[in-house]
């Protein structure tokens, strides 16, 4: 399939970009560029050593500079082939680690470029995005890159400049053998486009099915629990068994592609040694016995240099399939980088972080909010709302109702669609984003730790925290011992996603994290729904000295656990239904009445 000139014109942009990473490390690439030159140059001249040794050295017993007597002639050629072919090794071991070097400094470069990138997403665009997708970017489709350098670019113009260079070396020896032996060349040609467009296609499928098997393994073993627990193994099994056979159809449809285009380079490549040495055999016949000699020393180096021509050609339509593949992989690894992030959506200044901190005091407004996570569908509608500096809210509701989005609007996560939110009256979006978050910490229901140690997790490697002010924290919060008792203590490592800890620990781990940070914003979402009545308990007497003196969001199905906040603001469906005190809200008999008397039936049903 021919590409159009506007894609043509779309891959010249992309190569220059790809090639834009070697801007720092320039004597690499111009090292490569080199070598592959002085390869090309190279290449006929071992051809040319064995025609002279054949023509003179033989048939014409020409003396040696070097060595005296019968042979010495050859002798000093046979030297000079050795040499040679010292340098050629040389040559080929520096060029190709030279460009495989290039390419994983490329590569480096590259996939810390796209994590940090990918790690300053809005959530927004994970909502849509599967992280197995995004996985696969940052990995595989990063390491196909690297064969735009190690297999692709250099190495192929290294192997056209050395096709070239014999085809040249062999027109000047006699172009009337070298038109004969290039007869079959056509077959080649079109064989190798087969092969190549063949090729192609399995590959770009392989590279599917492979995003898709990264995006489902992900999916299913960070949802393992869930799996087992409904018996849905065989079910699940099926599914992969149905991916999986795409990518092995996939590599199979290559490997036939391969499987007939070498046999029939080797066909080829056959027929173009036996029109030489048919058309030699047809020359000598006319010929003296001397120039007989001639022509079988322009043979032997014919068929070297056939060698030379094939070898390349063999692999250069891989090479073109490897490079395609590349392109493809990094055009897919630029669209993760085209996406806009955090510090381009919200206009981030980089300057900003040379300047002091922003004292935030915490303050909190809505004013008129609308919010939707698609568009037109409405999550939050004209939330309007106060929060004065060391206050606490409570923000109840029924699932659903927009509890959790507001707790996420409060600190940029998400922007707004119509409406402000403004703190100690600053419209958020005017505020260095890092300098918001790093006032704000928030502790939600599903808790998340690294695989790492408990200390890692806490600080989350923040070099300003240190081992005093962790101690502190745990101290507060009352797990201090328990971390004691764990093996290592503070380096005993949770694994991934805190797999080794109870659901009620994470728990108590995360809130800890939130008070080391020491935040004027406090945000508890579902803080203490996954734990039992004497952790929950532990937690609530830390609350009433944390926040002290300091903003508090509380969102909770445990009305208990907000009894004592400055206000309660309840939802429905999106909207404000009711805002006051408890007992305010209590006595008007409305939705949080209802709230409060059906808790407390579920209550006294469990109790009972």
């Amino acid at each position: 399939m021919k590409k159009s000139p506007s894609s043509m014109a779309f891959n010249k942009v992309l190569v220059k970009r790809i090639f834009g990473f070697t801007t720092p490390y320039k004597k690499k690439f111009r090292l490569a560029v080199f070598l592959s030159i002085f390869l090309a140059l190279l290449a006929p001249i071992r051809p040319m050593l064995i025609q002279i040794t054949l023509n003179k050295g033989i048939s014409q017993h020409a003396a040696s500079i070097f060595f005296h007597g019968p042979g010495g002639f050859i002798i000093e050629l046979t030297i000079i082939q050795i040499l040679l072919l010292m340098v050629e090794t040389a040559t080929r071991f520096y060029f190709t680690y030279s460009t495989a070097s290039l390419g994983q400094s490329v590569v480096k470069d590259l996939r810390n470029i796209t994590f940090s990138k990918i790690i300053r997403y809005p959530l927004k665009q994970f909502d849509s995005t599967p992280i197995g997708t995004l996985t696969t970017r940052t990995i595989n489709d990063i390491e196909s890159v690297n064969d735009v350098f190690s297999d692709g670019f250099i190495p192929i113009i290294a192997d056209l400049l050395s096709i070239l260079s014999v085809l040249l070396y062999m027109f000047y020896i006699d172009w009337k053998i070298t038109l004969v032996c290039l007869l079959p060349f056509p077959i080649l040609i079109i064989a190798t486009y087969i092969f190549k467009e063949s090729v192609n296609i399995s590959f770009t499928k392989v590279r599917n099915a492979i995003s898709n098997l990264n995006a489902f393994v992900q999916e299913h073993l960070t949802g393992i629990a869930v799996i087992q627990a409904f018996a849905a193994e065989k079910r699940e099994n099926e599914k992969f068994t149905a991916i999986n056979k795409e990518h092995r159809d996939a590599n199979i449809k290559a490997i036939f592609a391969y499987a007939v285009f070498f046999p029939v380079v080797e066909l080829v490549s056959a027929v173009s040694i036996g029109l030489l040495v048919w058309w030699a055999a047809r020359q000598s016949s006319f010929l003296p016995a001397e120039q007989s000699m001639n022509i079988a020393g322009i043979v032997t180096s014919f068929i070297l240099c056939l060698n030379l021509l094939f070898r390349p050609l063999r692999m250069i339509a891989d090479k073109f399939n490897v490079l395609q593949m590349g392109l493809i992989a990094s055009e897919r690894v630029f669209k993760v980088l085209d996406n806009l992030d955090e510090r381009q959506i919200n206009n981030f200044n980089h300057s900003s972080d040379e300047e002091p901190p922003l004292v935030i005091k915490g303050n909190i407004e809505f004013r008129h909010v609308w919010f939707s996570y698609q568009e037109e569908q409405y999550v939050l509608r004209n939330i309007s709302f106060k929060v004065n500096a060391g206050q606490t809210i409570a923000i109840v509701g029924n699932t659903g109702s927009g509890k959790t989005t507001i707790a996420s609007l409060i600190n940029r996560l998400y922007p707004i669609d119509k409406g402000s939110i403004f703190i100690d009256e600053k419209d958020i979006n005017n505020i260095n984003i890092n300098c918001l978050r790093s006032h704000i910490s928030v502790v939600l229901q599903d808790v998340f730790l690294f695989a790492g140690s408990i200390i890692d997790n806490l600080t989350l490697r923040n070099p300003e925290i240190s081992m005093q002010d962790v101690v502190y924290a745990t101290n507060l919060i009352g797990i201090h011992d328990f971390i004691l008792s764990l093996p290592g203590g503070y380096d005993y490592n949770v694994m991934e996603r805190g797999a080794t800890l109870s659901m009620g620990q994470r728990q108590l781990l995360s809130f800890a994290r939130a008070i080391l940070y020491n935040p004027s914003i406090l945000i508890l979402d579902e803080a203490t729904s996954s734990i039992d009545s004497e952790s929950e308990m532990l937690i609530q007497h830390a609350i009433d000295k944390i926040i002290h003196g300091r903003t508090s969001i509380v969102i909770a199905h445990r009305l208990s656990t907000i009894k004592k906040a400055d206000n309660i603001i309840v939802l429905e469906k999106g909207e404000i239904a009711e805002m006051g005190n408890h007992e305010t809200l209590f006595a008007q008999k409305g939705q949080y009445f209802n709230l409060c008397e059906t808790q407390f039936a579920e209550n006294a049903d469990k109790s009972g």
